[in-house]
């Protein structure tokens, strides 16, 4: 296992990050049970894994409780760096919701209540609160971690200017600032190299990936003519949307296509292409079953030749929005490092602009 600092800052997590959505939901997300959950923790710890992810509002804070009795038992905290989040609605009160200094402070107690833990590893904000301003969200962070509740922050699901925000709030005050984004970011949906890709080299900000096989559909099991009958897509999910199915069938083919040639799954595939992406840190596994864990798992392992990358480039490459097209033909002597990570794909383009 891989292990790369998280952001600016001193902490190392392994390039794979246990997802616990599935500890005690339901069919559509997954039911874990106590028992399987504390068997799949040990599988990912075995294999290097050190990063746990979670949040309050995952199956109303069973998941934090099924990780709490885990964590309790045989040494496995000491082992494990555990991140949750805070932000979503938790309760009838009108204050149960957001980003108030009131709902983060009690729901990092409640947190770690459920955790059975003194600290939280990496808290996280998990979606952009406009009605509660940023200075009150990064000063109520920034006690928690001077309290020693929690020892980083990092936020998700922001999007550049939200983050932009967040860091003058932090740097004007000398508080504590994110070390880390989590955000959605796969073969099929590439947005995040708009703004929240460059923002986080820029800014030193570690990504972590949520959903990296877009909720199943890059597993290689669902094809153009047909697969399995079940999974979150079928029963309706809606992360990622799926605007153009042509093109996720095509992206689909090439990733069963390398995956058949180098005798691996499709996830794998998929997985390794993202931990190969500039900027990213970790990408957040997750399975509804023991053998799911030790297929993604195998990802770690698996390097992708050259010519491979650049086939899945190809195939995935979004169209290059404004202002990124205009800077791509008038500003190519101009460009830094991070600049060009996203626009020297479309070279050509450009220059027939």
């Amino acid at each position: 296992m891989e292990y790369r600092f998280l952001g600016r800052s001193g902490l190392r997590v392994s390039t794979l990050t246990m997802g616990t959505m599935t500890f005690g939901g339901s069919e559509k997300v997954g039911n874990t049970g106590q028992a399987a959950a504390t068997r799949q923790i040990d599988m990912c710890l075995d294999a290097g894994i050190n990063l746990l992810d979670t949040a309050n509002v995952y199956n109303a804070g069973v998941s934090e409780e099924m990780i709490g009795v885990a964590l309790s038992e045989n040494g496995r905290r000491d082992r494990t760096l555990v991140a949750t989040k805070v932000r979503f609605k938790m309760g009838d009160g009108p204050n149960q919701v957001g980003l108030s200094r009131h709902h983060i402070i009690e729901q990092c107690h409640a947190s770690l209540r459920r955790l059975k833990t003194d600290h939280i590893d990496l808290y996280q904000v998990h979606e952009w609160d406009g009605m509660t301003p940023i200075e009150e969200t990064m000063e109520a962070l920034d006690t928690l971690v001077r309290h020693g509740h929690v020892r980083y922050i990092g936020c998700s699901n922001y999007s550049g200017w939200h983050i932009s925000k967040a860091l003058a709030a932090a740097r004007e005050r000398q508080g504590e600032r994110f070390v880390s984004q989590q955000i959605h970011y796969t073969l099929h949906s590439r947005e995040a190299e708009y703004e929240l890709v460059p923002i986080g080299q820029d800014q030193g900000l570690g990504m972590l990936i949520w959903s990296p096989l877009a909720g199943g559909l890059l597993s290689g099991k669902y094809r153009r003519n047909g697969g399995p009958d079940s999974g979150r897509h079928v029963g309706g999910f809606r992360e990622p949307p799926v605007y153009n199915w042509d093109k996720l069938y095509d992206i689909i083919d090439e990733v069963v296509a390398i995956a058949e040639a180098r005798g691996v799954s499709g996830a794998q595939v998929a997985l390794a292409w993202l931990l190969g992406r500039p900027g990213v840190t970790s990408v957040i596994i997750g399975g509804r079953s023991d053998e799911q864990f030790q297929d993604n798992l195998k990802a770690a392992e698996l390097k992708l030749s050259a010519e491979e990358r650049l086939r899945l480039d190809k195939v995935s490459q979004p169209p290059l929005l404004y202002p990124y097209w205009h800077q791509s033909f008038t500003a190519r002597d101009r460009l830094s490092p991070i600049d060009q990570d996203l626009i020297a794909p479309y070279a050509e383009e450009s220059k027939r602009g």
